[in-house]
């Protein structure tokens, strides 16, 4: 009563981790505020810049996020 060796017919079914896209523009987000950060301790006012930079990639990390919980929970659903 062990182990046939035979693969089952029903594919398993793993958690979907986090969009590759968004991460990048999680690190990009970070990245964007850091560089605003240093930019106005210097002084300069090219730190608007890397604000509205950090805002666009937040925005875009939401996006990403939402969208692959949507794919995945489309992928759970029981009527499909």
């Amino acid at each position: 009563m062990g182990d046939t060796g035979r693969r089952s017919s029903v594919p398993r079914k793993e958690p979907t981790p986090m969009p590759r896209i968004a991460l990048y523009t999680l690190a990009v987000c970070v990245l964007a505020v850091a560089a605003a950060v240093v930019s106005f301790v210097q002084g300069s006012w090219l730190g608007i810049v890397w604000v509205l930079l950090a805002g666009l990639s937040s925005n875009m990390t939401w996006y990403y996020v939402k969208r692959g919980r949507a794919a995945a929970a489309q992928e759970k659903s029981v009527t499909g």
